[in-house]
């Protein structure tokens, strides 16, 4: 029997995803999910360690030599990224490390995340990994233990994907999604990382840009009940819904992070946080009685806003929240499934959360297959016109694991997956190879040049800069003027794609 049984493994990709604003300004993430399970297989009885090569700062030969190194029963991959949608980008520095891994040791890997789940036949076929995880992963993981050691028949482990006898992919029916959360999934294994090396985004701390590497994120929820055609979140889940762990846990995590490793900035990666006021409320009175001093974020909808939990968010340390509002134009976000709202309750949200003194990190879209020129540019003055504390401008993407890359595929919509496209990587909204969907309208170069456009104009109008100075001071301003100094290349504006080089102006719909 080896000495260790499993190692999590977050491959390094945080260069090629995010170019020159890795060094400094991006954030550094702990492995949220590689935590939780390593503390579910810690539970079962099965020796852990993880290697986080992002945080590590390791190359893919070096992530490879250090798994070998250790010689586990099992390597496994977890490919999840900073945001929900995230995964995909992340999948070509997983299939680098892996493969560096096959060359120097037979060290068995299975490959868990996002993308994997949505894509596992094709994941499997395309890919250097000896097995794939179809779902969650602590039950496949611990039952792929199992026969191992055992020498047992692979088809008896839930949600597992390999090659059989006779060398053909084959899959087993997923397992079941954990239900006892408190029960069976009560913490991460922090003490398998080393906290210090993680790093909080830069907006979250521009009250304090110094003490950005306090920091760690808590899952309070598992799955998202709503239907937004562009997300790709519920893929590991099978379905929507969602379900949730307990104030009294979650507030257990907290004590340790805070009491053990002396956290202050605290992320809540749920893909929608507040929205359960009963849940909410009951971690905030917790946190009110702490009285940490903690600075939290988390998101929210536009719609689902309520007074009687501000109050309470921002006593307890939430300093802010991001809202998704996407579009200003309630014709592109209906396409899409994104909420019933329209421009006053936008309005009336934003100014509702700043009255708290929350801070709003919007989040807007362009290039949905409604968009037109002109729609993107009144997001664009939407944005502008709220002038809120942080923005996020994305291109859209049709993600693996979404409704929109179903769509995309059985209408031959271009995307970066094709024969002739980058590949993966494509899907990263800040790297070389970004490549955004078309619209009926719009080629991606368009869409690509009008997001790095908005961009620059939002971060530096001088409203905006006058607006961080009064609320942040004067380093806040200077660290923004630092950030838009930094200019993205992009291979799809610089080389000049034409159209017809393999991917269409715009789209049929």
């Amino acid at each position: 029997m080896t000495a260790i049984d499993v190692v999590m493994v977050t491959p390094p990709s945080r260069l090629e995803v995010y170019q020159g604003l890795s060094n400094k300004l991006a954030a550094i993430e702990p492995p949220v999910w590689s935590g939780l399970i390593a503390s579910f297989l810690q539970r079962q009885g099965f020796s852990v360690t993880i290697i986080d090569a992002e945080a590590e700062g390791l190359r893919h030969d070096e992530t490879a030599r250090a798994i070998a190194e250790l010689h586990p029963t099992l390597a496994v991959f977890c490919i999840y990224g900073q945001q929900p949608s995230a995964s995909t980008q992340c999948m070509p520095a997983g299939s680098k490390s892996c493969a560096e891994l096959n060359k120097i040791s037979d060290v068995l890997t299975l490959v868990l995340g996002t993308h994997p789940s949505a894509l596992p036949a094709r994941t499997l076929v395309e890919e250097p990994y000896t097995f794939l995880c179809q779902g969650e992963g602590p039950y496949t993981i611990s039952g792929l233990i199992k026969a191992i050691q055992e020498g047992s028949n692979f088809s008896i482990v839930p949600g597992l994907w390999y090659r059989n006898d006779e060398g053909a992919i084959v899959g087993t029916k997923p397992a079941p999604n954990i239900t006892d959360l408190d029960g069976d999934l009560q913490r991460q294994a922090w003490e398998l990382l080393d906290m210090s090396r993680y790093r909080a985004h830069n907006w979250h701390c521009f009250h304090d840009l110094d003490s950005r590497g306090s920091y760690a994120s808590i899952q309070t929820s598992l799955g998202c009940p709503y239907r937004c055609q562009f997300c790709c979140i519920n893929a590991p889940f099978g379905g929507h819904g969602i379900r949730r762990w307990s104030p009294d846990t979650i507030m257990a995590q907290i004590d340790e992070l805070v009491i053990s490793y002396g956290i202050k900035n605290i992320k809540i990666p749920d893909e929608m946080f507040v929205l359960n006021e009963k849940h909410v409320l009951g971690i905030c009175e917790r946190l009110i009685e702490r009285d940490y001093n903690l600075n939290i974020w988390a998101y929210a909808r536009i719609d689902t806003i309520r007074e009687s939990m501000l109050d309470k968010l921002k006593s307890a340390g939430f300093n802010w929240l991001g809202l998704g509002i996407e579009s200003a134009s309630s014709f592109v976000r209906d396409g899409m499934a994104k909420g019933n709202f329209g421009s006053e309750m936008i309005y009336s949200a934003v100014d509702a959360v700043r009255v708290h003194d929350i801070a709003v990190g919007a989040n807007y879209i362009f290039g949905l297959p409604d968009d037109t020129q002109e729609s993107m540019e009144e997001t664009l003055d939407l944005a502008m016109e709220l002038n809120t504390e942080w923005a996020n401008f994305y291109c859209a993407m049709a993600y693996p694991g979404s409704p929109l890359y179903e769509e995309a595929k059985a209408k031959k919509w271009p995307l970066p997956d094709d024969e002739n496209g980058p590949g993966w990587i494509g899907y990263s909204q800040l790297g070389f190879e970004t490549l955004p969907l078309p619209t009926k309208s719009l080629s991606a170069i368009q869409v690509l040049e009008f997001r790095d456009h908005a961009f620059d104009k939002y971060f530096t109008n001088p409203a905006y800069l006058t607006m961080l100075e009064q609320k942040f001071g004067a380093t806040a301003v200077r660290h923004v003027e630092q950030m838009t100094s930094h200019q993205l290349k992009r291979g799809l504006l610089e080389k000049g794609l034409a159209e017809g080089e393999g991917f269409e102006p715009s789209i049929e719909l």
